[in-house]
């Protein structure tokens, strides 16, 4: 939290920091399964609802709010997040393609 929210450090306790910390074990573990579990479609939409999140959250933190600056420590998750949905949006066409073809090879 202290690398992140530069811009207001003295609104972030430590209850806060461990709420985030919590939220970032619980996302990583999603991301995770899903990666173990690609072709699992609810897995797959959770997984990309993550990055989203994430997001959303940190433009909020730097735009809304203006706890967090844009240095190096929030330009990496904004980066990540980016380029995650992205990738997951273009994965999504495949994931979509191959249970339409899964679907005529059972008919």
């Amino acid at each position: 939290s202290e690398k992140l929210y530069t811009a207001s450090p003295g609104l972030v306790n430590g209850l806060q920091a461990r709420t985030f910390g919590v939220w970032t074990l619980l996302s990583s573990v999603i991301r995770c399964l899903c990666a173990i579990d690609i072709r699992n479609r609810t897995l797959y939409h959770i997984t990309l609802f993550t990055f989203f999140l994430a997001l959303a959250h940190f433009l909020s933190e730097v735009f809304v709010y203006q706890t967090a600056a844009l240095t190096i420590g929030v330009m990496a998750p904004l980066m990540v997040a980016s380029f995650s949905i992205m990738g997951m949006l273009i994965g999504l066409q495949y994931l979509e393609v191959e249970a339409l073809s899964q679907n005529k090879k059972k008919n």
